[in-house]
């Protein structure tokens, strides 16, 4: 009887010890590392999560191959520590909580949702911390700070000539529900073949998720939505290819600081003009400067990834 209690010990020990090892081995195997970007470590795990973040961003990516969603994924983190890593080289000021707060509103209003209770609820389905969504956007945030520190006095802006349009404006004007995608290329062959790419993808995965997929832009997070612009605070040069196409549809690549810009329309309503010329004005020069911003981010983000090691596993 003792023998074959001995036996029996013995045999569990032996399941419980090779239980543990595999266990070790499916965990180590889940949980692997992907990238080293200089000194940072990227994990499946950590891919994992930035998907989860990026769902909640854009709901439709949950439409896409898992294999798809990865690379997703692996790219937006490999952008984020790239920008960590030039952030750390400098002293930025604190943020302000209610800018913070700001950025988390236009977030959640971005996707439908009307107060932090109705997203706090939404995030949990995702199961991911308000904690994390903070810090992601807190990056962000101090990124914009460093490009406004480093770019705000090239910035040109004809205020005069904006009032001068804003009082010469016609009674009624078009406001556009703007996506973008920005991409760059080297040549003209390169471009022609991204394009087609591009417009594969809109076909099979939707504008959205192909700006997720393609676009260098920030706005990519969140499916290339930019929100409802009016015509008035378009460029020349965009408001005449945009004029070409109607709702739901794309215009063509149009060469910009920084890449390629392709915008699609997703709605379109006619706004009666109520005279704000200062109202008016600040909405204008406030969209002009991001515009500016966002192109001279995109080419400091494409000058200082040539300075960093990448290192995929």
């Amino acid at each position: 009887m003792r023998i074959k209690l001995q036996k029996f010990i013995k045999y569990n020990f032996l399941i419980l010890l090779f239980s543990s090892f595999l266990y070790s081995q499916i965990n180590s195997i889940e949980n692997k590392i992907i990238l080293n970007i200089d000194n940072n470590i990227v994990t499946t795990v950590d891919i994992e999560n930035e998907a989860k973040y990026l769902k909640v961003l854009n709901p439709k990516l949950n439409n896409l191959e898992k294999n798809t969603i990865f690379e997703v994924a692996k790219n937006s983190l490999i952008k984020e520590n790239i920008k960590m890593i030039e952030i750390s080289k400098y002293q930025l000021r604190d943020l302000d909580e209610k800018y913070l707060e700001n950025i988390m509103r236009n977030i959640y209003e971005g996707i439908g949702i009307k107060s932090m209770k109705e997203f706090l609820d939404y995030i949990s389905n995702y199961n991911i911390d308000i904690n994390t969504i903070n810090e992601k956007l807190e990056i962000e945030a101090k990124w914009n700070q460093l490009i406004y520190q480093k770019f705000h006095s090239k910035l040109k802006i004809d205020k005069k000539k904006i009032k001068d349009e804003i009082k010469l404006n016609k009674k009624f004007t078009n406001s556009y529900l703007l996506y973008e995608i920005l991409f760059s290329a080297k040549k003209n062959d390169e471009a022609k073949n991204k394009y087609s790419k591009i417009l594969k993808s809109i076909e099979k995965d939707g504008f959205e998720n192909t700006a997720s997929i393609f676009s260098l832009s920030e706005s990519g997070k969140t499916g290339g939505q930019l929100g409802w612009i009016n015509e008035r605070s378009l460029s020349k040069k965009i408001l005449i290819e945009i004029s070409k196409i109607e709702k739901n549809e794309i215009t063509k690549p149009i060469l910009i600081p920084g890449g390629f810009l392709i915008l699609y329309i997703k709605d379109i309503k006619r706004v009666e003009k109520k005279i704000d010329i200062d109202k008016e004005f600040t909405l204008m020069v406030r969209y002009l400067q991001n515009q500016q911003l966002n192109q001279y981010s995109n080419i400091y983000f494409n000058k200082i990834t040539k300075d960093i090691e990448i290192n995929e596993k």
